[in-house]
């Protein structure tokens, strides 16, 4: 009998709306008037606003859509300005990076020019972005852990774009902009330099990417099993131990025989997702720059096998 199975039918609180701590001197305003959204509440908090932006925030979501612009103007640009060609072949369009005979040169606009300039608009967004995420947290008087796992998925971004490039001596080694043109690159990538999987730390990013997804899906599971008990009020249940936090914990012990606590779990999966990029960049940094063939080296350290059947 499915009785409050809540993974869709979350409980909506209305009260007055929530308009946070007090600002410490110098900051910004926040804005705009909050109002409660009911779809929302079915997948987060149904309050919308105020919102804090302040300088970074606002030079950040200005060079972003700067970036946007260059990319997408050149993609339409590839089809002739022709809108209905530019929706169909959105998902093939790419903007693509200077070719190699330009080295770490500054090429012509129509021959990597607009590359450049986007990827540095958007990598200027991105680290703007990630000054705010820190300085925010701050202001409130909360840990950095987003800003520092934040930063972990730029190391990866960084590490394609332009810090494997420049140890590489070109552009050219750098992924494009756009959907399937990055997974292309991404496979002739891996087929280049000798079948990317042989790579030990591409190992270790993908096997901390599904330990994170496994991680996230069990303690989502388990929290919304006992949320009729309360288990959504994790903090209140660590200090205040009610119904939930024991069902939960009695759970795993009898299926695993040993449970994580409300804290560990959330450390568990901080780190997991963490490490997914931190190592898939040192992956790809070492390719090509010290690896040529991750394959003869998987052979040469007894990884792989020495010949196929």
């Amino acid at each position: 009998m499915a009785q409050y199975q809540n993974i869709f039918t979350q409980v909506q609180v209305r009260s007055h709306p929530e308009m946070g701590v007090a600002l410490p001197s110098g900051d910004s305003e926040r804005h705009g008037e909050p109002f409660f959204s009911y779809w929302m509440g079915k997948i987060g908090d149904a309050q919308i606003g105020p919102v804090y932006l302040g300088t970074t925030g606002f030079i950040s979501i200005v060079c972003g859509i700067i970036a946007i612009e260059i990319i997408g103007l050149n993609m339409w640009a590839s089809v002739n300005w022709d809108p209905i060609q530019f929706v169909r072949q959105l998902p093939y369009l790419s903007l693509e990076p200077p070719a190699a005979k330009y080295g770490l040169t500054i090429p012509p606009l129509k021959e990597g020019g607009w590359w450049l300039m986007a990827g540095f608009f958007l990598t200027t967004s991105i680290l703007l972005w990630w000054v705010r995420m820190y300085r925010r947290a701050r202001s409130l008087g909360m840990g950095t852990h987003v800003a520092w796992a934040f930063a972990s998925a730029i190391w990866l971004y960084l590490v394609l774009g332009f810090i494997r490039p420049l140890l590489m001596g070109s552009w050219s080694e750098a992924v494009p902009f756009g959907i399937f043109p990055h997974l292309d690159w991404t496979n002739n990538f891996s087929l280049n330099y000798g079948n990317l999987f042989y790579n030990p730390f591409h190992m270790l990013s993908i096997a901390f990417l599904y330990g994170s997804a496994l991680l996230f899906a069990m303690h989502g599971a388990t929290i919304l099993a006992v949320s009729r008990y309360g288990g959504e009020r994790e903090i209140e249940q660590i200090t205040d131990r009610g119904t939930a936090s024991e069902r939960a914990a009695l759970f795993w012990r009898w299926t695993m025989g040993f449970n994580a606590s409300m804290e560990s779990i959330h450390r568990w999966a901080w780190w997991f997702a963490v490490l997914c990029t931190l190592t898939g960049g040192i992956g790809i940094l070492l390719t090509g720059t010290v690896v040529d063939n991750w394959y003869d080296w998987g052979v040469k350290h007894g990884l792989a096998p020495a010949a196929y059947p």
